[in-house]
């Protein structure tokens, strides 16, 4: 079995018309822990953002999970994105709900319907970042960390292909972010493809990864 998960062959990256970046050739694998680095405006989110479909790509060939990324129809995005985890920097928690119900929305969201099989993925999920027992809580009772911690949770709920990380350490303090990145590594030794922006390039050399750089309109691997 191919374990390629994303071919993109000379694509160009698109941000309101503009090109951000050019002629992209890249391959990642499952397993992969990818760094993105580069200055604010280089393209690093806007990169990610081809991969769920946010973002349109309208030259070169790009493939995600099988999926034609110059093709796919909007009523397709869905079927991709179950099959993607998404961390945010900030957050993108429901503050209006605890945790555990925070969790249940998504899994909902993604055709769960038995209660109990789903409660039972949550608990799991929690344990697994380091939050059980905090299912209870609400979104402002947790730290940034803690919060963090629940994001992962909710991103490998459904057990992704890709994990997608867009500067998931941006608001932490130094000690938290490690926490985090670990984690993060902990689930790419799973066999998930992780790919993280960041401008924290001492976690590159903590936690070592294949690191690519935005820079003068390219995506370049970082020799």
């Amino acid at each position: 079995m191919d374990d390629c998960l994303i071919k993109y062959s000379h694509v160009c990256v698109k941000q309101d018309g503009v090109p951000v970046l050019e002629d992209v050739n890249v391959e990642f694998s499952k397993g992969q822990y990818i760094y993105i680095v580069g200055k604010v405006g280089t393209g690093k989110s806007s990169f990610l953002k081809t991969i769920y479909g946010e973002l349109e790509i309208d030259e070169g060939e790009a493939d995600v999970l099988g999926f034609d990324m110059r093709k796919i129809r909007p009523r397709r995005l869905p079927a991709l994105r179950r099959r993607l985890g998404i961390v945010f920097q900030d957050f993108q928690l429901l503050t209006d709900r605890t945790v555990d119900d925070n969790l249940m929305f998504v899994l909902r969201a993604t055709g769960w319907r038995n209660k109990r099989e789903a409660k039972a993925r949550i608990d799991e999920v929690l344990d697994q970042v380091g939050m059980a027992n905090k299912g209870y809580k609400m979104p402002n009772e947790l730290s940034g960390g803690e919060q963090q911690r629940v994001v992962i949770a909710r991103a490998i709920l459904n057990n992704p292909d890709i994990l997608i990380a867009d500067e998931p350490t941006g608001n932490l303090d130094a000690e938290t972010a490690d926490s985090i990145v670990s984690l993060l590594h902990g689930i790419s030794d799973s066999g998930t493809l992780v790919i993280m922006t960041t401008h924290n390039l001492s976690l590159i050399d903590k936690f070592p990864g294949t690191t690519y750089v935005c820079k003068n309109h390219k995506l370049d691997l970082d020799k």
